[in-house]
C-alpha cells in the first residue's frame, strides 16, 4: 500500500473524530476535504507528518474553527484538543468511527441515491466525478446532491443507531460497499484497471459488518462475494496492465485462502436461509474459482443460479450476465436472442459491456465481420484505458 493508499483509509477516521467532536457533518467533511488538499501540497515537498492521523484532525479542525468560530480563545481551545495524540485504544475507535459513518450516511432522512452517493464520497474515498459516472449524471448535478445530503446531515447524532434501526439502514449500506469494491475492482475510468485501495476498503467495511451482525446472511454474502471475486485480482492484468479475461487467467494466481474463506462464508449463509442476492452472486462467484481450468466450469450450475437471481433480485445486469451462461450452456444464438430484448431497456441500452456481449456471442457464433465491429463500437463507449486497449485487441484478432 502506498502512502496516499493509507491517506485515504485515514479519511473516515479523521471525518469521524470531527463529526464526533463538533457535530457538522457538512461543515466537518469540507474541513476534511481541505487538510487533505494542504497535506498534498506540503507532505511532498516538507516531508511526512510523524502521524498523519493527527496532523489531519489538527489541520482540518482549525480550517473548521476558522469557518465557524469568531471566539478566538475557543479556537484555541479546539486546536490544542485536536493537538493530542489519540489513544493507546485508537485504532479499536477508528474502526468504530468508520461504522457509525457508514451508517449515518445512509441515514433515513436522505434519498437511496443520496444515501449512496454521500457514502461513497466519505467513507470510500472515491472524488465526486468519481460517483458521478456511476450514476450516470453531470459532476456538477452529483456535486449539489453531495452538497444537500451534507446539509440535510445537520443536528444528526454521531452514534451507532440501535439494532432495529440498523436493520432499516442494511440495504443501503450493503450497497454502498459493493458500489465501492466494483470501482476498486474495475475503474470506470483512467489508465490502471484496478484501484486495489478501494477493493481493500470495501472487504475491510464488509469484515466490520459481519463482526457487527454475524447471523445476517446477506451480509455474509457479501464479504464472500468481494473474497471470491478479488481472489482472482492478481490474474486479471498482464504485466503491461492489459486485461486478461476470466476463461484466460493464469488460476494458480488466483489467493486459495481467499477462495476458501469466501466458499465457508456463503455455503454457511445458504444453509440458515432465506435466500438473498448477495448470496447468490457469492455462490457464481464460487462456481467459477473451484473450476481448476475454464473447460470444467459448470455452467449449467451458474446458469441455473442466475436464473433464481433474476427472478430475487431482476435487473438488466443480471440478464447480461445470464445471457453469457445461456450462451455457454445452449449456444450463442440463444444468449444473442437474450441480448435482442435487452437492447431495449434504457438502463443499460448505451453500456459498453452490452456491446461487448454482443460481440462475443458474435464472435463464439463465427459472425467475426460483426463481432469485430462490436468490438469496436464497444472501445469507443468505455472510458476504462485498459478496457478499451482489451476491446481493440480482440477486434484485431478478428481483423
Amino acid at each position: 500500500m502506498t502512502g496516499w493508499q493509507a491517506v485515504r483509509r485515514l479519511v473516515p477516521e479523521v471525518l469521524g473524530v470531527l463529526v464526533r467532536r463538533y457535530g457538522r457533518f457538512d461543515a466537518c467533511e469540507d474541513a476534511v476535504q481541505e487538510a487533505l488538499a494542504e497535506a498534498a501540497a506540503q507532505w511532498p515537498v516538507r516531508g511526512w507528518p510523524e502521524n498523519p492521523r493527527a496532523w489531519l484532525v489538527t489541520v482540518a479542525s482549525r480550517r473548521l474553527a476558522d469557518q465557524v468560530r469568531s471566539d478566538a480563545a475557543r479556537r484555541r481551545r479546539e486546536e490544542a484538543d485536536a493537538l493530542r495524540t489519540p489513544p493507546a485504544g485508537g485504532e479499536t475507535e477508528a474502526g468504530d468511527d468508520t461504522l457509525t459513518l457508514l451508517f449515518l450516511c445512509c441515514h433515513p432522512a436522505l434519498t437511496p441515491s443520496s444515501q449512496i452517493a454521500l457514502t461513497l464520497r466519505a467513507v470510500g474515498g472515491l472524488s465526486t466525478a468519481e460517483i458521478a459516472r456511476a450514476f450516470l449524471v453531470p459532476e456538477a448535478t452529483m456535486a449539489q446532491r453531495i452538497s444537500r445530503a451534507k446539509h440535510r446531515l445537520k443536528g444528526a447524532g454521531f452514534t451507532l443507531p440501535p439494532p432495529a434501526e440498523q436493520a432499516a439502514r442494511l440495504g443501503v449500506v450493503l450497497h454502498v460497499v459493493y458500489l465501492v469494491f466494483n470501482e476498486g475492482y474495475t475503474a470506470t475510468s483512467g489508465t490502471r484497471l484496478v484501484r486495489a485501495e478501494l477493493t481493500a476498503e470495501a472487504i475491510r467495511l464488509a469484515r466490520e459488518l459481519h463482526r457487527l451482525v454475524p447471523g445476517d446472511g446477506e451480509v455474509a454474502g457479501l464479504l464472500a462475494l468481494l473474497l471470491l471475486t478479488d481472489a482472482r485480482r492478481r490474474a486479471r492484468t498482464a504485466p503491461d496492465g492489459s486485461l486478461v479475461p476470466l476463461s484466460e487467467q493464469d488460476r494458480t494466481l488466483w489467493d486459495a485462502e481467499a477462495i476458501a474463506e469466501g466458499v465457508a462464508l456463503v455455503t454457511g449463509a445458504l444453509a440458515r436461509g432465506p435466500v438473498g442476492p448477495y448470496q447468490l452472486q457469492a455462490a457464481i462467484a464460487a462456481v467459477h474459482d473451484e473450476a481448476q481450468t475454464a473447460d470444467v466450469t459448470d455452467w449449467p450450475q451458474i446458469l441455473a443460479l442466475y436464473t433464481v437471481l433474476e427472478r430475487v433480485a431482476p435487473n438488466p445486469a443480471v440478464t447480461l450476465n445470464r445471457a453469457v451462461a445461456v450462451a455457454e450452456v445452449h449456444g450463442p444464438a440463444a444468449g444473442l436472442a437474450l441480448l435482442d430484448a435487452l437492447s431495449a431497456d434504457e438502463r443499460i441500452a448505451a453500456s459498453h459491456h452490452l456491446v461487448s456481449v454482443r460481440a462475443h456471442l458474435l464472435e463464439l457464433a463465427g459472425d467475426h465481420a460483426a463481432a469485430r465491429t462490436g468490438y469496436q463500437e464497444a472501445a469507443r463507449r468505455t472510458t476504462s484505458e485498459p478496457e478499451r486497449r482489451h476491446l481493440l485487441t480482440r477486434a484485431a484478432r478478428l481483423g
